[in-house]
């Protein structure tokens, strides 16, 4: 494993719930704000060569890369990683929208939609990319997703799941349901996510209802059955990993990544427990993008490309905890979570259409509504 030991939650300031500086997918484009003030023509859009054109002007969440790989690349390109990052996906994307000028961003599925929709991202041309055979060629899935047909603007980066940490000498062993979080014995102590689209999505799952529903009904419905949960939880927190470890929680919603991250720390691993429920877990992946504004998109282009090899990516996942589907990395990971094997993400949970989805205005605004009634108990 990387010696240099990764702090912990990556995601520990994620918000996923406001919508006001973006509008829905299903909006008019001219009013969903992925317009620049002056479109970009088809130069600006057009797909690049991988080259060095100057140094990579980097925006990303906190340490999701290992500075290892980092300082690597910048010694065979002869260029320097300008670092920014962001909290949450409106925040990256409000700085886009602002005119700030990034060489790579990383959205996840649902905002790499939202993007390319709005002109946002240039294309990117896989045989420009030595290593895109690691990819594209070995998870059929990414080769054409949802939410970017053909991959035409992103290459993936990682790919979770959603589902239950717990502390297994506190409480036992669990069922396999997301109706743990209700357990009696953990009353006080659980924990979770502050996150709208995960526990909107939970509810939903535990109830046979879509993980993106926008149904005025299906939400009213799930609020109900998470007003039941409100009374037993000790709050909403995306640091998952600490409150574990800490012992602030005895259970708590999770991603995958940072249960397996929490490895590097966790004395014990038999004290911890990770599972992913039964009725259906939420899956997630963020991907390299290139910005249409970029300054240096061949330095981008040369990062992606360095980012693909296998040495790099085994040491990224040991880093990180989070799985990158790349071919060839598949023993590293399961190496890395074999205390949590649930972590694992495997092409029929790709396929399983678990994926947070893009939905109308009306929609969009419904399920903020919900969530405002959620997190007000």
């Amino acid at each position: 494993m990387s010696p240099e030991v990764p702090p912990p939650s990556r995601r520990t300031m994620l918000r996923a719930g406001a919508f006001g500086l973006l509008g829905a997918a299903g909006a008019p484009l001219s009013g969903c704000g992925f317009m620049p003030a002056k479109a970009p023509d088809e130069h600006a859009l057009a797909p690049v060569r991988a080259r060095v054109d100057g140094d990579l002007v980097y925006f990303n969440w906190a340490d999701f890369v290992d500075p290892s790989v980092f300082k690597g690349f910048e010694k065979e390109y002869g260029v320097k990683v300008i670092q920014s990052n962001f909290d949450s996906m409106e925040g990256m994307v409000a700085k886009l929208n602002a005119g700030n000028r990034y060489d790579i961003v990383f959205p996840t599925a649902k905002w790499a939609q939202r993007l390319v929709r709005g002109g946002r991202l240039r294309r990117i041309d896989h045989s420009h990319l030595t290593n895109a055979h690691a990819v594209f060629g070995k998870h059929s899935y990414f080769a054409d997703p949802w939410y970017d047909p053909g991959s035409a603007h992103t290459v993936p980066f990682t790919a979770y799941k959603t589902g239950i940490g717990w502390r297994r000498d506190r409480i036992g062993d669990l069922t396999g349901s997301w109706k743990d979080l209700w357990n009696d014995r953990a009353r006080g102590k659980v924990f979770l996510l502050d996150d709208r689209d995960e526990v909107l999505g939970m509810g939903a799952l535990q109830l046979g209802l879509d993980v993106s529903t926008g149904d005025t009904g299906d939400l009213d419905r799930i609020t109900s059955s998470l007003a039941s949960l409100r009374p037993r939880l000790r709050g909403f927190s995306s640091d998952s990993y600490n409150n574990l470890l800490n012992g602030n929680a005895v259970m708590t919603q999770a991603w995958s990544g940072d249960m397996a991250a929490m490895l590097n720390q966790a004395k014990d691993p038999s004290v911890f427990g990770f599972q992913a429920p039964k009725e259906g877990t939420p899956i997630n992946s963020d991907c390299y993008a290139i910005p249409w504004n970029a300054r240096h998109p061949g330095t981008a282009m040369l990062f992606i490309d360095y980012m693909l090899r296998p040495e790099n990516v085994k040491k990224n996942i040991e880093y990180i905890g989070y799985p990158m589907p790349v071919a060839g990395s598949e023993d590293t990971y399961r190496a890395l979570v074999k205390p949590f094997p649930e972590c694992v993400v495997t092409e029929d949970d790709l396929t399983a259409d678990l994926f947070f989805r893009n939905g109308s205005r009306a929609e969009e605004d419904a399920r903020d509504t919900a969530w405002t009634h959620v997190k007000a108990g």
